[in-house]
This record gives structure tokens, sequence and C-alpha cells, in this order.
């Protein structure tokens, strides 16, 4: 039998095979023994230093708050002020200064009209004007050379009429009007969703040129079915989603429940306001939670917190970097949040407010694993 480092080969039949194996084997061994203690080394250094695999997780607070149970309903988003741009005075176009998209403040300038003609019809008017006083003059002068004393009260105003002044009084106030439409600006804050027109353009009075839309205020009109209308009261709360933005609610208030029920969906409408957040858009059908009661000063978890192990609800909090389990007594949710009530046997509530419950990334954890809290969008950037 052939030896190498503990390891034993048989003799090969046939001469040439055994060697073959030989040298194959002969060189491994020279190998072996020269780096052997290297490779000790290593393995011993690799044992030694296991490595330490945190997960990615996303967590959010426990918090003390009020838990308000729901009716659930859908509307359509609209804005409270949606405004054709119209052309107040005819011209040619020579601005353009907003494109759509921009957001413009009120009384900002969005199209000018080449002032010139605007500027002769003014001073046409003022010419007309000082020429109407002056024949005035010549009516009165006689008179008041004669009597001593000016021309006042309603004799005045005879005068002003036969020589033509209060006629051209309104002519000038009617081309300073012209001359400010020239400019066309914003009637209040909002974004600019439309504009067609172009420099050089021939515009006339009541042409449309584009469209402004606020989408600070917005409102929905949300479909409430008759056995439900009696849950929800005006004021309040109402909680709203998007499918462009699940995981970011809007909160906003009902400002009325209208008072026709349909007779054919047998539903009601709630008037929501809201505000805008930059992601809600008017046209956009949104997912609406109304509040109907109002649970004062519970401890809270996010729904999505809580999962079930050996058919025992729980939640995974984050202490010192490890993720630990937490069984729990969950009371009344609304799908969003849930409520955790005090434990049957010791009357203790097992979580604090500001404590870290995990939301993503947990659903196959393992009790006291070793985990690292990110920002969702982080954890979801692959």
């Amino acid at each position: 039998m052939t030896h190498c480092s503990g390891f034993r080969v048989p003799r090969a039949k046939g001469a040439v095979l055994g060697a073959v194996l030989g040298a194959v084997l002969g060189a491994g061994c020279k190998g072996g023994s020269a780096s052997g203690g290297s490779d000790s080394t290593a393995t011993a250094d690799s044992v030694a230093t296991p490595s330490a695999l945190t997960l990615p997780v996303v967590g959010e607070e426990v918090r003390r708050g009020d838990l308000v149970l729901t009716v659930s309903t859908t509307g359509q988003i609209r804005s409270e002020a949606v405004v054709p741009l119209k052309v107040e005075a005819t011209g040619t176009v020579l601005e353009v200064l907003a494109r759509p998209g921009d957001r413009i403040r009120k009384n900002q300038p969005i199209v000018k009209l080449d002032p010139r003609p605007f500027e002769i019809s003014l001073q046409e008017a003022e010419a007309a004007l000082r020429e109407a006083q002056l024949r005035l003059l010549d009516n009165t002068l006689p008179d008041s050379l004669v009597s001593g004393k000016s021309v006042t009260g309603e004799r005045l105003r005879n005068a002003e009429v036969r020589s033509g002044v209060e006629a051209a009084r309104v002519r000038l106030e009617r081309a300073k009007y012209e001359r400010d439409r020239a400019v066309i600006a914003a009637p209040f804050d909002g974004t600019l969703d439309d504009l067609r027109v172009s420099l050089g353009e021939r515009v006339s009075v009541g042409q449309e040129i584009g469209k402004l839309v606020d989408l600070q205020n917005l409102r929905i009109d949300a479909a409430v079915l008759e056995h439900d209308l009696s849950l929800v009261r005006v004021g309040g709360e109402a909680l709203i989603t998007t499918a462009s933005a699940p995981d970011r609610p809007v909160r906003g208030r009902i400002a009325a429940l209208l008072p026709l029920v349909d007779s054919t969906t047998r539903a009601g409408r709630a008037l929501i306001r809201v505000q805008g957040n930059g992601v809600l858009r008017p046209g956009m059908y949104a997912d609406v939670r109304l509040e109907a009661t109002r649970l004062t000063n519970r401890i809270i978890v996010p729904e999505r917190a809580v999962i079930q192990r050996d058919g025992r609800p729980l939640v995974f909090v984050v202490r010192d970097g490890r993720a630990q389990w937490t069984y729990i007594l969950p009371g009344r949710s609304n799908g969003l949040e849930t409520e955790v009530l005090p434990d049957s046997s010791t009357g203790q509530i097992p979580l604090n407010p500001g404590d870290m419950v995990l939301v993503e990334g947990h659903l196959t954890l393992t009790h006291d694993a070793p985990v690292r809290v990110v920002p969702r969008a982080e954890r979801r950037t692959p």
C-alpha cells in the first residue's frame, strides 16, 4: 500500500497506471506539505470569525393615540378651482411667460399682448378728455365773468355733459381697462395645465388659450351607502389613498353630507376636503376611509406588523439591533392600524410608545435575528 498524509491508496495492477497515480499523489502531497501552515491558519480564522449577517427591514414606531374605525368607500378627486384662461382684449401675442406644468402665483403674468395699440388708444382718450375740458371752460367762463363766481352744482354737471367731458372720462377709463387686459395673469395660485398660444399669434376677446388648476385645495365626492350614513358625521376624519401611492395616505375632513340619496345605488354622498400633497391629482379615483368611531388613548401598531406564529399573534420589536418577537393581544382594527390590548393574565401591554416594530422583511425572521432598519425606499431598491 502507498501512504500519503494519512491517505492509503491501493497499488494499481498495471505498472503504467500505478506510475501515473503515484506521480499525481506525490505532487499533491508535496504541495500540501509546502502550504499546509497557511491553509490551517485560514481554516482556523474562518471558524473563529463567523459572518454577522444583518437583514434589511423596515420599521414603524408604536404610538399612543386615537384609533379611528372607518367606513370604506371610493370617490373621484376634483379640484376646487379649474379655470379656463381667456383673452379679454384683442391683440397680438408679444410674450409667452409660462409653459404647461409650471406653478403659477396669483397675478403672475402668463401671456402679454403687444401694448402699443393699447397705449395709442389711451393717448387718444386722454387727448379727447383735454379737448372736452376746453369746451367746458369755453361754456362756463362767460357766466363766471358776469357773476364773479364759478359755475357749480347742477349747472356745472349740465355743462360737462354738453361739452363731452363726462363721455371723454368714460372712454379714458375704458382705454386704461383695455391696456390692463393686455396682460393675461393667473387669478389664483395654481398649476398651468394647458397653454395653446404662440408668439406673434393674433388673439381675440373670449378666446380660450389655456387652463389653470388648483392642486392644493382638493375635494372628493365619496359615495356612502345609506345604512352607513348614520355612522359618519361632518367634521370627521377621512383617510385617502390612491393606486399611485398606496403607502402614502393623506388625511382630509368630511366637509358636508349631501342631502340626496341615489334611488338606484342606494347611496348618498360625502364631500371631503383635502390639501394636495404632490401625489393627489384631479381625476384620480381614491380609496377613502371615513371616520365612524374614535377609540381614544390606545396603544396602536401598524396592521402589517402583526403576524401569526403557532396560531398566536405577535410583532417583532427591534432592540439592540435584533428582532425579538413579542406576543400581543390585538383589539379592533381599521385595516391600517390595530390597537393592542392588555394581556389577559398580567393586565399589562407588552409594548410602549416609541418601540420600533417591523412592517417589512419580518415574515420569515426568527427570534433574536440580527437586523438593520432601513428606509422603505432603500429596501425596495434592487
